[in-house]
């Protein structure tokens, strides 16, 4: 009898394409099937997990759902005995922190099979270089070439990664305060000044909403300074224009750190009937073979490092892998407590409100800390 897996991944081709090639691999190696549907990008990132679980047997999941996960009890952790020397392997291939960043509890929740935080995308048939400070970008913006994507949560993303990159974190770890209010009023202020100078219809636009435009036919866009990068797009032929991919621009003296990291992992439901055979799919295809192989091949953005660092991933992709590595390994990490996702909805809600409605800084970051000890 042919064993058959539900997985659920995220409606893009680079989160697509590669669960749906890898699997008909798997399918041929062991004769396990397994059918993907998909979500958009905004339901991926705030649809319930536990929801999910009740109707799937693997789900590819964002690590701040780690703790709710938990909590809820509704996916199986995947440090099974007798495989301890693959988890060492995947540990040891963890881009930055992404394979830490789904383990919670002393259970690893989910293995990380794509890595991303946000870097800096431009055009390099309109710039001659990326941009390097946040006052170069700026120079952009106040000509008209620069987007920032600013729907939830990604307004909150870019607060994030200037306030570690100023050297000011954010909490990572549920506490009384998300940020300090004199550190958080600068960062909220430096966002405005970007906001205030780029399209409103960046309010509306995610990532793949503002890749789109910058490699349009025509389109004026030349930069993005804070976007979690696509692969994809770097690929020659994939759009009208391509789009290259850097290093973020340092906004004070810590160069290219403190990105929010992003990226997805592979999840197995802990209500799974088929159980056993979804773990052992979510280790072959997090490997460093498979990732950097037919993961890659199929327009899937790895989260491996043997991938990141292959000669052959990189030429196809204009070396995005290479021209951002040094941003994925400083990045920062996210709080991942059960009663996270509400905050980051609710902040990233208010963010936005702050800046449409040109409110003091002091009120917004007073109301992001309230949240938060909430």
């Amino acid at each position: 009898m042919t064993t058959r897996l539900k997985g659920m991944t995220w409606s893009h081709p680079r989160g697509f394409d590669p669960m749906v090639a890898c699997s008909a691999l798997w399918r041929e190696k062991t004769g396990v099937e397994i059918e993907w549907d998909k979500r958009s990008l905004q339901d991926f990132e705030s649809f319930p997990v536990e929801e999910l679980a009740r109707n799937y047997d693997l789900i590819v999941i964002d690590h701040p759902h780690v703790g709710q996960i938990t909590a809820e009890d509704c996916l199986a952790p995947l440090d099974v005995p007798g495989r301890e020397a693959e988890r060492e392997e995947l540990a040891a291939g963890s881009v930055g922190r992404s394979y830490e960043s789904y383990a919670w509890e002393g259970r690893q929740r989910a293995f990380p099979i794509d890595a991303a935080a946000q870097v800096l995308a431009w055009r390099t048939d309109r710039l001659d270089a990326p941009p390097a400070t946040w006052s170069d970008v700026l120079v952009l913006a106040r000509d008209g070439q620069a987007m920032l994507p600013l729907r939830p949560p990604h307004n909150l993303m870019s607060f994030f990664t200037l306030a570690a990159n100023l050297g000011h974190p954010c909490a990572s770890t549920a506490g009384p305060e998300i940020i300090a209010p004199q550190a958080g009023a600068t960062v909220f202020e430096m966002l405005r000044e970007l906001a205030d100078l780029v399209d409103p219809a960046c309010m509306e636009m995610d990532p793949i909403a503002v890749s789109e435009r910058m490699a349009e036919d025509g389109s004026p866009i030349a930069c993005a300074p804070l976007i979690y990068g696509y692969a994809n797009y770097a690929i020659a032929g994939f759009r009208p224009h391509r789009i290259a991919f850097a290093d973020i621009a340092a906004a004070g003296t810590n160069g290219s750190a403190g990105s929010a990291l992003g990226g997805t992992g592979i999840a197995v439901s802990a209500r799974s009937s088929e159980r056993a055979a979804a773990i052992d799919f979510a280790y072959w295809v997090a490997s460093g073979s498979v990732q950097r192989g037919p993961f890659a091949e199929a327009g899937g953005q790895p989260g491996h490092a043997a991938a990141w660092d292959d000669e052959r991933v990189n030429a196809a992709t204009g070396g995005f892998y290479r021209d951002t590595r040094k941003t994925l390994d400083g990045a920062w990490m996210r709080p991942r407590h059960d009663g996270y996702m509400a905050f980051q909805q609710a902040a990233s809600d208010r963010l936005n409100a702050g800046l449409v409605e040109k409110e003091p800084a002091e009120t917004v970051v007073a109301d992001l800390n309230r949240l938060f000890a909430s």
